[in-house]
């Protein structure tokens, strides 16, 4: 007769696991609130970088605007922290994971209540914002599809000189006026005075470099300065995340808005970054960035980020939303901005 066997024969995977150090993945303690102690302590982690990321440092590899820069993503370790807590079978990492829960939920819900609800009224005014991307392939259909928002400003970057006359001749019937300078520009449907270029370059760059411009626009509501800037590109190398230059030019630009005499700002930009990002401090210092819920506009086949902004002072952003794909690697952003009476 055929003897049963109970254990694991040698080399079988359940022998191999129960040679193996158990990390917290098989339950050892007798009590749920004695296990999962290192699951516990990567919850409190999560929860302490969400609360504090500014004081995360930025002296080696500017590791905290790097941080910054992808924050709500760090959401994600809830899930599946949740679930090994689960395999774990602890209560004890599982009442941990409430913490950052609710630091996320502090963070980042009234964005999400921001994206799911509709504005009854319509806005005072409404702005677009798109980086067109220097080697998109159909600047007729973008400038076309921006203007199906029905947008009372477009600020468009990175414009070249054969793409510019195609978006000035598809844009002009609805938007009369224009201010470009260098690779940024913006068409209005009201006047536009006092035109002029915002010099945002960071040392060592030379004066081809133009991403900034100014202009006045005369609505029904006022005059209102209008800023379209576009801030040097950042990059993740080896030696950490490469901001310097994108820093200092939001450093100028802030200074330029701290100067601006008209009370009534709208911004409208490429930051190459979020608001949560400590380098675009002194433009949201500056800002009222109010509305700004998710939107994520980088990159357009997978966005992730949104580094495309609307922001305004004297004045509340709302309705934030990314528009359909374009030829760029950059979605449109739309946004309503409501004036006080």
């Amino acid at each position: 007769m055929e003897q049963v066997r109970t254990g694991a024969r040698p080399g079988t995977v359940r022998a191999w696991l129960r040679r193996w150090p158990r990390w917290g993945l098989e339950a050892t303690g007798r009590s749920p609130w004695a296990r999962g102690r290192i699951l516990a302590s990567l919850a409190v982690l999560t929860a302490a970088l969400l609360a504090f990321h500014s004081a995360v440092p930025n002296t080696v590899g500017r590791v905290g605007s790097l941080l910054e820069t992808f924050l709500p993503w760090l959401g994600l370790g809830v899930p599946l922290l949740l679930a090994l807590a689960l395999l774990r079978r602890s209560a004890l990492a599982l009442v941990a994971l409430l913490i950052p829960v609710a630091v996320w939920g502090v963070l980042f819900g009234d964005r999400v209540a921001a994206g799911d609800g509709d504005d009854a009224a319509a806005p005072d005014m409404t702005a677009v914002q798109h980086n067109v991307s220097d080697v998109n392939a159909d600047p007729a259909g973008t400038a076309r599809a921006l203007m199906d928002a029905g947008a009372d400003l477009i600020a468009l970057q990175e414009l070249t000189d054969s793409a510019l006359p195609v978006y000035e001749r598809t844009l002009a019937p609805r938007y009369p006026h224009r201010a470009v300078r260098g690779t940024v520009g913006l068409w209005s449907k009201h006047p536009l005075t006092g035109v002029r270029a915002v010099d945002i370059r960071p040392r060592g760059v030379g004066e081809g470099w133009n991403r900034g411009v100014r202009a006045q626009a005369r609505t029904p509501r006022g005059d209102i300065a209008v800023y379209v800037a576009h801030l040097p590109s950042v990059r993740v190398q080896w030696r950490g995340f490469s901001s310097q230059r994108r820093d200092e030019s939001a450093g100028l630009l802030g200074a330029e808005l701290a100067a601006e005499k008209l009370d009534r700002v709208i911004l409208l930009g490429d930051l190459n970054s979020t608001v949560d990002d400590r380098g675009l401090d002194p433009v949201t210092a500056r800002m009222d960035s109010a509305g700004e819920d998710f939107a994520f506009s980088w990159p357009a086949s997978f966005p992730v980020s949104r580094i495309d902004h609307i922001m305004a002072r004297a004045a509340t952003v709302g309705g934030v939303r990314t528009l359909p794909a374009t030829g760029s690697d950059h979605l449109p952003v739309a946004a309503g901005i409501e004036f006080g009476r």
